[in-house]
């Protein structure tokens, strides 16, 4: 009787095994051939610009374009960026007031950075209230 239901239980074993798909100790599980590796395929590489993000600053009491310049840029120098970017705000760059919101372009080009750090230490003398010629020239730019 023992004999008959062990039988069994190894009948039903090698059925599970064979349901599920392991390989039962007397069976080997056959060899896959490892698949190939992909070949890389070489794409040119597509150039980009930096798409131009902008933040906002409102003006407060004290401020002036070199300041924030300094605070957002971490160069004064810069400062000719954010006049450029709001100069349907700003009418001269050495006046601006509280309360005024700018957009600051967070990721200038070299290019850009380099024309404004020029600007900034060639612009010549300046007068409070007067749009000066290099400021107009540098704007057209």
């Amino acid at each position: 009787m023992k004999f008959n239901k062990m039988l069994k239980l190894t009948g039903l074993l090698g059925a599970f095994t064979l349901a599920v798909g392991c390989a039962g100790p007397a069976e080997k599980a056959e060899e896959q051939p490892a698949a190939e590796p992909q070949q890389a395929t070489e794409t040119a590489p597509v150039e980009t610009t930096p798409a131009a993000e902008t933040s906002s600053y409102e003006v407060n009491k004290g401020d002036s374009l070199w300041g924030i310049s300094d605070k957002s840029y971490g160069n004064a120098y810069k400062w000719p960026l954010i006049y450029k970017a709001n100069s349907d705000k700003i009418k001269d760059a050495d006046l601006i007031y509280p309360g005024q919101v700018f957009d600051i372009n967070s990721n200038p080009s070299d290019a850009d950075s380099a024309a404004a750090i020029n600007h900034a230490k060639t612009r010549g003398s300046w007068s409070i209230g007067v749009t000066e010629e290099s400021d107009t020239a540098y704007l057209a730019q």
